[in-house]
């Protein structure tokens, strides 16, 4: 007998996950989550697994940021890639971002770290792996994640029309095989980490060009 898992999430995105929800790798990914978070310190907190999906309902999204998985030290997780609470200090990537940010349109850096402003302007910030033990980034990896957040990024990207897709470094780049490039728009270049943001990240205008393509279609540009 086939019983409907009911998860907690925001009630645009359960309809659209919900065949998901109830596959049995799902089942598995719920198991072993609920384990690791009754036995292990993970992040982000159980609350805020959903947080980009709860952030960002299924009909409002106009840009998509991926992020690989959840930062893995204390009190930096909570559920929006790249994003991190108030009052906590920016991560190296965050940091690069909002440099990009400030040399295309001249403006100062933020005091937070917060992206949920992004979120409420329907920029969904969704990692590929939604869970991570402390202190072990990619220990949730191969677990079920990646199947639900591409099922994500598929359902957006065959539904709804005119979406921005930001694809960061070649672990992003790979959800470009789910995105006609004839209905949204798709901007990759090198991830914002120190490693590479200097491989072109830095000067690659794409929150100027993505806000291009929004007003271009009638929608309204984020104000990043």
């Amino acid at each position: 007998m086939n019983v409907i898992m009911q998860v907690k999430i925001e009630e645009s995105w359960r309809q659209v996950l919900q065949q998901e929800f109830d596959k049995p790798y799902f089942e598995q990914l719920a198991n072993f989550v609920k384990t690791e978070y009754a036995t292990q310190q993970c992040f982000p907190p159980a609350g805020l697994i959903f947080n980009a999906f709860n952030s960002c309902p299924f009909n409002e999204v106009k840009v998509v940021i991926i992020g690989q998985d959840p930062y893995h030290d204390d009190h930096q997780a909570h559920g929006l890639s790249f994003s991190v609470p108030d009052g906590i200090p920016f991560p190296p990537s965050l940091r690069n971002i909002y440099q990009e940010i400030s040399n295309e349109f001249g403006t100062p850096i933020p005091q937070s770290g917060n992206l949920q402003r992004w979120a409420k302007q329907g920029v969904l910030l969704l990692n590929s792996v939604l869970t991570v033990r402390a202190h072990q980034p990619a220990s949730h990896q191969n677990r079920g994640w990646e199947e639900l957040t591409d099922a994500a990024i598929y359902q957006l990207a065959k539904y709804r029309q005119n979406i921005v897709f930001l694809l960061w470094g070649s672990y992003a780049q790979r959800k470009a095989a789910y995105i006609d490039p004839n209905i949204h728009y798709i901007l990759q270049t090198a991830h914002p980490s120190p490693l590479s943001a200097y491989r072109g990240f830095f000067g690659c205008n794409h929150f100027i060009a993505a806000n291009q393509y929004l007003t271009d279609h009638g929608i309204q540009p984020i104000e990043w």
